[in-house]
């Protein structure tokens, strides 16, 4: 009985330590300079469309936008597509219609006011948001304090992920996992999706791994905040005012009281 309880509790060790090791393991995220961070940091519209491209024909084989209209491609901010070549890139998808085929539902072509097609892989997650939903910088005993200077880090996060793949396979419980530096833990189910050249830009751009993960990371971040920057310059109107106005209440404040101040007691 007394070696049961040994062994017991020696199995519990090596399984807390397992934890433990999984929860504390370092994550590798590189701090790219993306040009929509800062306070006045905008999409850079090539890069967007650089971004799209890749999502296309590489990341929507899995993955998809399911939030994400096809008509905001041409909203102000955006890739900056016209309504033709809206309507041309939402003529090369497929999306499901459940009001056809008597309500059983079938696929057509889609058009602009359609959103992205859902996930094609059972188990690949939905990317609209994926920005917004990962945090690559967590800052000092998770305080948040390197968020408040650089971003939560989201698109640095899934750059990250693509260029983190060691190279390293093992398998477990039937499942092949592929070393990633980027992935909490090290060990990831989802292939190598992105190489060098995988993707040949119209503008000429760089079309490396690391290139190309950046490209694609902007673009998410776009779907996942695409009113970014109207809220950057809303924010920046209204601190302009409210120190008017202030100043404005500082004034009044000094003209109100002045004849009162200005007293002496007698």
């Amino acid at each position: 009985m007394f070696s049961t309880i040994i062994r017991a509790l020696a199995a519990l060790v090596v399984t807390t330590s397992a934890v433990f090791a999984a929860d504390h393991y370092k994550q590798e995220i590189t701090d790219y300079d993306f040009s929509f961070e800062g306070p006045f940091g905008t999409f850079d519209q090539n890069q967007l469309q650089r971004g799209l491209k890749v999502y296309t024909q590489v990341c929507s084989s899995c993955h998809g936008l399911k939030f994400v209209p096809i008509r905001t491609l041409g909203d102000s901010g955006g890739p900056g597509f016209s309504e033709d070549q809206v309507k041309a890139y939402a003529g090369e998808i497929e999306v499901f219609d459940r009001t056809l085929a008597d309500g059983e539902g079938d696929y057509r072509t889609a058009t602009p006011p359609d959103v992205f097609p859902v996930n094609n892989s059972v188990g690949a997650p939905d990317l609209s948001l994926m920005a917004k939903a990962r945090a690559g910088f967590h800052g000092p005993l998770n305080l948040g304090i390197k968020q408040l200077l650089k971003g939560s880090g989201g698109p640095e996060y899934i750059a990250s992920l693509l260029t983190g793949y060691t190279g390293e396979e093992r398998e477990e419980a039937g499942s092949i996992l592929y070393g990633n530096k980027a992935f909490k833990g090290g060990w990831i189910s989802m292939a190598p999706p992105l190489g060098d050249d995988y993707v040949e830009f119209d503008d000429g751009a760089p079309a490396d791994l690391e290139s190309a993960a950046q490209d694609v990371a902007a673009f998410l971040m776009w779907t996942a905040e695409p009113k970014l920057a109207a809220r950057k310059q809303m924010g920046l109107t209204a601190i302009i005012m409210l120190a008017l106005f202030s100043v404005l209440l500082y004034l009044t404040n000094k003209r109100i009281w002045a004849p009162v101040k200005g007293t002496k007691d007698i």
